[in-house]
């Protein structure tokens, strides 16, 4: 094995072109001296945390209901038996839902931190021991354990993902900083080796570090190449050696490094015994973890990937969201929608709604509405700007465009001219995430596989809002799109919603 020390070029990342790869913002970040926590020690730290604020958050929930149920009911708790089982009864629930939390794996250093998942199953392990809790009091006639459900269940749910989300909030910080991260080396052919790491690069919820880089040896364009302070070595042999020597946490193969079917199984007999994580960069990537199932069949590992559906409960359920929210907002808002109009006819001639035929489900158009933004002959100046297009592909985009009104720079940095489209998500156009609603032009210069943004209702907001907006290039618009197409949740879609409500109050990538 080859290696090549490469040195440091500063922040900006990798200057090599004849490489191409791109560092990683975490890496960039500790570059000296400072090198990040190993991330065994700082996953044993973060889920000691995690581990205290269940407790703590469980252990109030539950105390919260016994003041409730004997303050409320006039009983002295001092002086009746009922008391003293009502606190056995808390204690055990306590112990139950905090062994329920464990047993759901909620403090797994693979979800902490990132992504959908942590929260999921908080709610999972918070509703079935619960349910299981229900039943049994049922059967056992305990009818003073409602306290539970009406009080000691909501608020410890909702003080469950709070603490978790703060402290997500602190251990995103925290890894801004180099802090709180997994080292990893990345191992394969050249360009699935940038793929991987571009990948990371670009994810603000990264939790790797990469500090080292393998490439197959059959590349002889890594002489002379240099790494933003990332060791590179050439050749597959010893790869488990290296990632020792360095440190490092986990081993990502990239691809199908050398071409031979046994080299990740020779990897994963070599770091036995050792603290080194084996992680595999799947060219699965946009299907989300819960459709994939591993099933051995007689020795022979099948991977299975389940197939998207496009109907069923899941979409009721999404439907009924929609109804729900946007009839709320649109009831709610309806001052600001009076104030808005007002302000949007004062500062120039023209309607205050604008209406454009978008495309939606299945290929069927619609009008969207939105506050006008625009002069009102924005249309007929759009040819004369097309030169000055700064879109992200097939979408016009101008950073100054100069059709938009004074009123206009304002309504689209928050993204209020959008807020009308919540009648088109309570008649069912669209839903309250979801794809960007598209042009009829913009469907008809589509390929093949892009069109299957078009499988379900275009979206108020959605992955591309939450991730740069228009600062997006157009292929990374469509992965997002195509991405939550295939794997979208009701979970997923609460969180987009709560990451897009912060993007409107800090807005990035917006004009």
């Amino acid at each position: 094995m080859n290696e090549t020390t490469v040195p440091r070029t500063g922040k900006s990342g990798v200057r090599s072109a004849r490489l191409g790869l791109t560092s990683v913002g975490a890496v960039s970040a500790v570059r000296g001296s400072e090198r990040p926590s190993s991330g065994q020690r700082w996953a044993r730290s973060y889920r000691l945390k995690l581990t205290i604020s269940d407790i703590t958050v469980v252990s109030v929930a539950m105390a919260l209901s016994f003041v409730a149920r004997f303050n409320f009911t006039g009983v002295d708790p001092t002086t009746t038996l009922s008391s003293q089982r009502y606190a056995y009864l808390s204690f055990a629930m306590a112990v139950a839902w905090t062994l329920s939390l464990s047993a759901f794996h909620s403090r797994d250093i693979r979800v902490i931190g990132i992504g959908a998942s942590e929260y999921k199953r908080v709610i999972h392990a918070s509703t079935t021991v619960f349910g299981i809790a229900a039943i049994l009091f049922l059967v056992a006639e305990i009818n003073t354990a409602r306290w539970f459900f009406i009080v000691a269940f909501p608020i410890g749910l909702l003080g469950l993902l709070g603490t978790r989300w703060s402290l997500r909030q602190w251990l995103t910080a925290q890894r801004k900083f180099g802090h709180f991260l997994a080292r990893v080396i990345v191992v394969g052919r050249r360009t699935d080796v940038e793929k991987v790491v571009r990948q990371i690069d670009r994810t603000s919820g990264a939790t790797y570090s990469v500090i080292g880089i393998v490439l197959d040896g059959d590349d002889h364009e890594l002489d002379g190449g240099e790494v933003d302070g990332i060791r590179v070595w050439r050749g597959l042999d010893r790869v488990a050696e290296f990632a020792e020597s360095l440190h490092a946490d986990g081993i990502v193969v990239a691809g199908q490094p050398g071409g031979e079917s046994d080299f990740i199984h020779d990897l994963a007999w070599e770091l036995e015994g050792k603290t080194i994580e084996l992680i595999l960069a799947t060219s699965l990537a946009n299907v989300a973890g819960p459709r994939i199932h591993f099933r051995p069949v007689d020795g022979l590992p099948l991977l299975h990937v389940e197939i998207p559906h496009f109907e069923g409960g899941k979409h009721l359920l999404k439907r009924g969201l929609d109804i729900l929210v946007s009839s709320t907002a649109l009831l709610v808002l309806s001052p600001m929608f009076v104030l808005l109009a007002i302000i949007i006819k004062a500062d120039s001639a023209g309607k205050a709604f604008f209406s454009q035929e978008r495309v939606g489900r299945g290929g069927r158009t619609f009008h969207i509405l939105k506050f006008r933004s625009m002069v009102a002959s924005a249309p007929e100046q759009l040819a004369e700007l097309q030169v000055h297009n700064e879109g992200n592909g097939v979408l016009f985009k101008m950073r100054n465009d100069p059709r938009v009104t004074r009123i206009g720079r304002l309504l689209r940095k928050y993204s209020l001219d959008e807020f009308p489209q919540f009648w088109n998500v309570l008649v069912g156009d669209m839903s309250l995430v979801g794809p960007r609603p598209p042009l009829p032009s913009e469907v008809l210069s589509y390929e093949d596989h892009v069109r299957r943004r078009l499988y379900i209702k275009p979206g108020l907001t959605g992955m591309w809002q939450i991730n740069g907006r228009s600062a997006l290039s157009w292929e990374e618009s469509v992965r997002l799109d195509l991405y939550y197409v295939e794997n979208w949740s009701v979970v997923g879609d609460l969180m987009i919603m709560w990451r897009t409500f912060r993007v409107l109050i800090h807005p990035v990538g917006a004009y």
